[in-house]
């Protein structure tokens, strides 16, 4: 799999501006791209575009992590069970719980990471 970042590092999410998430981010062949959208202490919002046949292979994170699937369809595998999502679709995958994904085709989704939740888990207090 061939992992790329777009050229917009610099670029993050523009304030107060009406953006269309899907063309933010373009599929590249036999790639996934990423755009890292905003980031700070309590997580980051990324977005990813698989091209067909791509996907992410089995990992865990320490927090949260929420995929709203803005174009095509793809399989999650969270803690060995299979999700299937399509546009339109959100997904949590739970703190500390394995989890992998596969485009079945192209395929775009905005990935939120909550970092704050490992505060939760650690009996640090609630974050709601």
């Amino acid at each position: 799999m061939k992992r790329e970042r777009e050229s917009c590092a610099a670029e993050k999410m523009p304030p107060a501006k009406a953006l269309d998430l899907v063309d933010m981010v373009r599929y590249a062949e036999g790639a996934v791209v990423s755009r890292t959208l905003a980031e700070n202490r309590a997580g980051t919002l990324t977005l990813f575009a698989f091209d067909a046949g791509q996907g992410l292979s089995e990992h865990s994170a320490p927090f949260d992590a929420i995929v709203q699937v803005l174009d095509g369809q793809a399989v999650l595998t969270i803690g060995g069970r299979r999700v299937p999502a399509r546009a339109g679709q959100v997904v949590l995958m739970p703190a500390d719980v394995p989890h992998a994904l596969q485009a079945r085709g192209p395929f775009k989704m905005l990935l939120t990471m909550l970092r704050a939740s490992a505060k939760r888990r650690a009996g640090r207090g609630s974050t709601c």
